[in-house]
């Protein structure tokens, strides 16, 4: 997935104008120009603690005015606003980062933050849809050199042996992963990139939650703790109580796999409506062999047409070419008896799972929110023809990345307000009509401005988990947006509400 760095920017730099006046209330976080932000010897003194560890942070678009044709960029004031007229400074991205390489240096940077009472924020790899790398004149800790990769034949949570498991550190990208894992026979449930959320082998051994075993975590008091799932009720949620330091995950013996790609391509929104429909009809297909699929409806623009492509990326366990092709063949060949379908490439390959799995990220970023909801798989079942009518409105809404809303640099703030809104004023009505008016969404694909989020993120669970945050972080110290406990704070954690 791509990295979001400078989303909600510009919307910052019109609504933050005034920020140092705000921080004024002694319930508020300490900016630069309040009085208890530290000076810069205590700033001097918390460098030399992490071992010259503490670096200024350069927003991209700075960076990239750096870069050969990168002369655009405004550097008086430094500004993150670009082509418009509004000066932003450093915009929503830390002024310092911990590049921390032990648990002291994350340690230091935490009692640091909560003794001058800053806000502070947590990167590692991977997403950042929620603003858990980026918030205003705050500290970040960067936990990318974290990258312990070691597996183990039996892991024992107590005197129980649960099997094989990998422990991995927090900066360990899933690339890595699955070369360690192919290098020991093992496969670690997780998706192709970055992150290790929804993953194609969730239909065998389950979500990659599911098969957490125990974390390390640096908590708000700056404790070194170690959290059992079996013994710890899960919690926090999207992050918002403590920084991981390293995971240990349940694995499996490496397998044989066939992986797929299908590219359809549909002339006009009707054929595309069709196509999907004729997709819901064959999702079950694989079932027989727990195959796992990514599929993606989205339109292509050219200068003579806006047309539509479905891809279809699957995963099958323990499966030939020929029998994968035989599984896929009747959604393929229903697919292409529609009018206005045209079959664009197709790919089969057969290897270890481990190969399989293994893919290249995306070098750049884009300013990109989402929305996402939960669609009962009943609804596949035994609605597929509503499938493709949603489709259809959300094609005939503009919609060109399903549910992804996406803006240019030269956007203006009017401009990117309205897209930021445009899932809940647009796309949500439209997908309720399949996910139902009350369905849940995945936090991490999810859109920031949900109304219910407690709900929509946590379920009945919300209570739970915001007592836990309670107990390991009573000053709020980790708060992400829509996170548990953010509605005790604005939108950029900075004043209590």
């Amino acid at each position: 997935m791509k990295s979001f760095t400078t989303s909600l920017v510009l919307l910052f730099c019109a609504l933050f104008g005034n920020s140092e006046k705000a921080q004024e209330n002694t319930t508020c976080r300490n900016i630069p120009g309040t009085a208890g932000y530290p000076s810069p010897d205590l700033w001097d003194a918390l460098n030399a603690t992490i071992s010259g560890r503490l670096v200024n942070v350069v927003p991209s678009t700075k960076y990239c005015a750096s870069l050969p044709g990168g002369g655009w960029y405004d550097l008086t004031p430094p500004s993150l606003c670009l082509r418009n007229a509004t000066t932003c400074g450093q915009g929503d991205v830390p002024i310092y980062s911990v590049e921390a390489e032990t648990v002291a240096d994350i340690q230091a940077a935490v009692q640091f933050a909560s003794t001058h009472n800053l806000r502070l924020v947590v990167k590692s790899s991977g997403h950042d849809y929620l603003g858990r790398s980026t918030a205003p004149h705050s500290l970040l800790v960067h936990t990318v050199n974290f990258k312990n990769i070691s597996f183990a034949d039996a892991f024992f949570v107590g005197k129980r042996n649960v099997g094989s498991a990998v422990t991995v550190g927090s900066g360990v990208h899933v690339q890595s992963l699955y070369q360690a894992g192919k290098q020991n026979g093992k496969i670690v449930v997780s998706g192709c990139h970055n992150s290790a959320g929804h993953s194609a082998l969730s239909p065998t051994f389950g979500l990659a939650s599911d098969n957490a075993l125990e974390f390390n975590v640096v908590v708000a008091s700056g404790d070194l703790l170690r959290v059992n799932i079996f013994y710890a009720l899960r919690g926090g949620g999207s992050g918002s109580w403590d920084i991981i330091i390293s995971a240990t995950l349940r694995i499996f013996p490496t397998f044989n796999a066939t992986s797929s790609l299908i590219i359809l391509l549909a002339l006009n929104n009707a054929a595309a409506a069709s196509l999907a429909t004729v997709h819901a009809q064959h999702i079950f297909d694989m079932d027989s062999v727990r195959a796992g699929q990514y599929f993606f409806l989205f339109k292509h623009s050219t200068e003579a047409s806006t047309l539509s492509v479905l891809a279809l990326n699957s995963y099958m366990p323990n499966t030939t070419t020929a029998q994968s092709t035989a599984i896929l063949a009747p959604f393929l060949n229903a697919s292409l008896a529609l009018p206005d379908v045209q079959l664009i490439s197709q790919q089969f390959v057969d290897g270890d799972i481990d190969d399989a799995l293994f893919q290249a990220d995306d070098s750049v970023g884009e300013n990109t929110v989402l929305g996402s909801r939960l669609i009962p798989a009943g609804t596949y079942r035994d609605s597929p023809a509503k499938v493709g009518q949603v489709y259809k409105q959300l094609l005939d809404s503009g919609t060109v990345i399903v549910l992804s809303n996406s803006w240019t640099d030269c956007a203006t703030l009017r401009e990117i307000d309205a897209i930021r809104k445009q899932f809940k004023t647009q796309q949500l009505p439209i997908l309720e009509n399949i996910s139902g008016p009350n369905a849940g969404s995945y936090s991490n694909e999810a859109d920031v401005l949900e109304a219910e989020f407690k709900t929509t993120f946590f379920g009945p669970n919300y209570a739970k988990l915001s007592a836990i945050k309670r107990r390991y972080d009573p000053k709020d110290l980790f708060i992400v947006p829509a996170g548990v406990g953010s509605d005790r704070w604005d939108e950029w954690g900075l004043c209590q509400l």
